[in-house]
């Protein structure tokens, strides 16, 4: 199949998708019945008893020939709960305090021979044990390892024990491709120069758009330099791709200034030729950071295996770089389509949109029927005025109880219930979240676009809750919202030393309507705030639990002021600290 079938099987994946009549398995038009989508993410039933949800994680994904020789780890995740999340089981724990109820004794195997053992604590998190990879060979599906814990507490006279497994990848070493790693401890990418000119791997917070290739990329490539000044580290090229020529010639040019790639196959990802035949073309770039397969596949009510059947094949192809999707609906089979990711990414867009009542469908929109481009999303609180942007088309003096005026806070918690499921499904370490803002508007649901404020807003709020990606919708966009993200990008390299290290300790915080978070890594904290009001609002150090010394202003975005006591956001203001 020649490269240029790729256009016309998007073409045609396009205009099948137009003629859906659910969205998020929902009935959204006027003339049709309210019938309940279903496949809803099940709630673990609560335990009277305490359970260990014993895991383990290879530290990196692939170590390759090269890292034979040097320390590699696995990640011993020994929580106890008390809901019946994947795997946990009932442990007879000793009374007092859980720090004194004594140790798991772990084996790691593979094949029936001992690569490490070792105590850990109860309620370790990603825990880490040393092993040599020596005597393993490379190959390019992955081992399986046995990780064996037991468990003697001190009021009883027998052993309770306790088994997981998990994927060990050692991949030969590439011969004229790139790697990209994701680091199991953080979830971060681990990547190494796009350039291809050599370097060392090294953790990256990808921050860029999905952006317009027909029209856009693909007849101004000086697009790509403007946006690497800016800031930006990946492209997320937009299909499809017409003019293949302009492609291999955009892709050229992100590789000589060092932007990486995110490559999209949303119109194709269920065409196994076609994967096969992007996959082998495009793997041996030496930007590719990631694939992408699935563009809200459950809001169009994707195939449940469609996702996995991509990323099977996506990894016999290829096996050297992560997958990546993204869901908009709130709770539509989502464990089946996240089964096929190592990325999953939300994309709530709450601005400038009526989130109970559709614009676009002149219906209601609840959990079991409409469609408002905002799936299941709540209205700010009633009486909140301080949450109603100047720029809402709500005039009333009083907020009312389900207004339409989306809150900020579907964003965070979309990321946070991403995460939460993860653990649920025993998938924490093995999978990450990114978050998708809004840099569009003033069509179809929203009746506007963002301000450059609100955009950072938006993505904020989602990295607070633990996303390790931003790639808003859609370049090109207005020229304000571009100036505040690439603010924004040009300050991460200040941030990601404390976002992505293993070492870092987060904490969440909500003061009236300002969220932050915090990442302590021995004596320093970087502090991350965003103001969801649009009225100013002030935060001591006390509430957050930090002194107000040694306080290092390093991002702001709108009104930021900060003193030895307090600092203080205007009107969807945000800033980021570091304090020492």
């Amino acid at each position: 199949m020649s490269r240029l079938t790729f256009a016309v099987l998007s073409g045609i994946r396009l205009l099948a998708g137009v003629s859906a009549q659910t969205w998020c398995n929902k009935n959204y038009m006027a003339s049709q019945p309210v019938v309940p989508p279903g496949g809803n993410f099940p709630i673990p039933a609560v335990s009277e008893d305490p359970l260990l949800a014993f895991r383990c994680a290879a530290a990196i994904k692939p170590y390759l020939e090269e890292d034979i020789g040097k320390p590699a780890g696995i990640l011993i995740d020994s929580p106890v709960v008390y809901s019946e999340i994947v795997g946990a089981q009932l442990i007879d724990l000793p009374t007092g305090p859980l720090y004194s109820a004594g140790n798991l004794n772990v084996t790691v195997s593979l094949n029936g021979k001992t690569l490490v053992n070792a105590l850990v604590p109860l309620n370790a998190s990603a825990y880490e044990l040393s092993f040599s990879l020596g005597g393993i060979t490379p190959q390019m599906t992955p081992y399986n390892l046995s990780c064996e814990a037991t468990y003697l507490a001190s009021n009883s006279s027998s052993s309770q024990t306790y088994s997981a497994s998990a994927a060990l990848s050692v991949l030969p070493n590439p011969t004229n491709s790139s790697v990209t790693k994701m680091d199991l401890r953080t979830g971060a990418l681990l990547v190494k120069p796009a350039t291809g000119l050599g370097g060392e791997y090294e953790p990256i917070f990808p921050i860029g758009f999905y952006t317009t290739f027909d029209g856009y990329l693909s007849t101004n490539i000086s697009v790509v330099d403007t946006l690497k000044q800016q800031g930006f580290n990946i492209i997320h090229i937009v299909p499809t791709f017409d003019n293949m020529t302009a492609f291999e010639m955009v892709l050229d040019r992100m590789q000589e200034v060092g932007m990486y790639l995110m490559y999209d196959m949303r119109y194709t990802y269920m065409n196994s030729t076609s994967v096969m035949e992007q996959v082998n073309s495009i793997k041996y770039r030496p930007n590719l950071l990631l694939w992408y397969t699935g563009d809200e596949p459950d809001g169009t009510s994707d195939p449940l295996n469609a996702t996995s059947i991509a990323y099977d094949l996506i990894y016999s192809l290829d096996g050297y770089h992560p997958v990546s999707l993204v869901l908009n609906c709130q709770d539509y089979e989502w464990a089946s389509y996240t089964a096929g990711t190592d990325i999953v990414m939300q994309d709530v867009y709450m601005i400038g949109n009526n989130v109970t009542w559709s614009n676009e469908w002149n219906t209601t929109c609840t959990p079991d029927y409409g469609d408002c481009g905002c799936d299941n999303c709540f209205s700010i609180l009633a009486g909140d005025s301080a949450a109603v942007s100047p720029n809402t088309t709500y005039y009333g003096s009083t907020v009312p109880a389900n207004s339409g005026i989306g809150s900020y806070f579907d964003i965070s918690d979309r990321v946070s219930s991403f995460k939460n499921r993860l653990e649920v499904m025993g998938w924490e370490r093995t999978k990450a979240v990114w978050t998708v803002s809004q840099a569009f508007g003033s069509a179809q649901y929203w009746t506007r676009t963002p301000t450059g404020e609100e955009w950072v807003v938006q993505s904020i709020i989602g990295i607070n809750q633990g996303a390790l990606g931003v790639v808003p919708w859609v370049d090109p966009n207005p020229e304000y919202i571009k100036m505040a993200a690439s603010a924004f990008a040009l300050s991460l390299p200040m941030l990601t030393p404390y976002i992505l290290n293993a070492a870092s300790v987060r904490s969440n915080y909500l003061v009236g309507g300002v969220d932050i978070a915090t990442w302590t890594v021995g004596i320093e904290t970087l502090v991350l705030a965003t103001n969801t009001d649009y009225v100013t609002s002030n935060v001591t150090w006390e509430d957050i639990g930090l002194p107000g010394t040694g306080v290092e202003v390093v991002y702001t975005s709108g009104s930021v002021n900060a003193t030895n006591n307090s600092f203080t956001l205007g009107s969807v203001a945000s800033a980021a600290f570091v304090i020492s």
